[in-house]
């Protein structure tokens, strides 16, 4: 039986509001060795770690990350209020920086680290690639640069940037010959684009796969030559995964 690598998708969002130093520690402490966070840029040019374009769902207020300072946002809490309540009044929009911060004391762990296309449109790729590398340098190693925007990547690739993936929705965007020029050593791709059989191994790249909570589906997956699963549960995934009867 293969059992793949677990990722705490934006940490452990099952139980903590995610994208948050609260839900990553959590996600470790359950056992995780990767995690994956959603990266955008304040208006004065902090990096964070965030989702979403808005800041409603996550903290209750309008607006945007680019439209406000660092000092504004953090006053906001990044409490998810439809989903914990009160629970989490106390957690903030968490700093880039603080993951490498943290990153530093726990050496065995792997982030992905994923640059949303709203910062990038907003301050362009130069501007985030050298913000995110300056808030990560003492962890670089321990960082795999990943996003949507191909284009971004390959400058990144370009710029020197050496652990790099790329993120498709639909499996047969895997051929493009961005892709190939970027020459990523990770293609993430959602659950529900696979073909359903068949062997998914893509010579070169370890294939990453999001959203998966259902343990015989990640181990499926793995049979067919999936490396990684992303999953929003992975406290509870990597539980499932280590009992002798799983399959």
């Amino acid at each position: 039986m293969v059992i793949p690598q677990l990722v705490g998708h934006r940490g452990y969002p099952r139980h903590y509001p995610e994208n948050t130093l609260v839900g990553i520690e959590a996600a470790v402490a359950a056992g995780a060795r990767f995690v994956e966070v959603d990266v955008q840029i304040s208006r004065d040019r902090v990096p964070v770690l965030f989702h979403d374009r808005g800041l409603k769902r996550i903290c209750g207020v309008d607006g945007r990350i680019q439209d406000y300072r660092y000092d504004e946002l953090w006053a906001f809490r990044a409490r998810e209020p439809d989903k914990f309540g009160d629970r989490f009044n106390d957690v903030h929009i968490t700093r880039l920086a603080e993951l490498g911060h943290f990153l530093q004391r726990h050496q065995d762990v792997t982030a992905f680290i994923e640059l949303k296309r709203s910062s990038l449109e907003h301050f362009g790729v130069e501007t985030m690639l050298s913000l995110v590398r300056r808030a990560l340098k003492p962890v670089l190693k321990q960082c795999v640069l990943i996003s949507y925007a191909l284009e971004a990547l390959l400058t990144a690739r370009r710029n020197g940037w050496r652990q790099i993936g790329v993120v498709i929705d639909r499996w047969d965007e895997r051929q493009q010959e961005l892709i190939a020029a970027i020459q990523p050593q990770f293609l993430f791709c959602d659950v529900d684009d696979l073909p359903r059989k068949g062997e998914l191994r893509i010579q070169g790249m370890k294939l990453v796969i999001f959203e998966v909570a259902e343990p015989r589906v990640a181990l499926d997956l793995a049979e067919r030559g999936v490396d990684f699963i992303e999953t929003f549960a992975v406290g509870e995934m990597l539980q499932e995964l280590a009992r002798p009867d799983a399959r």
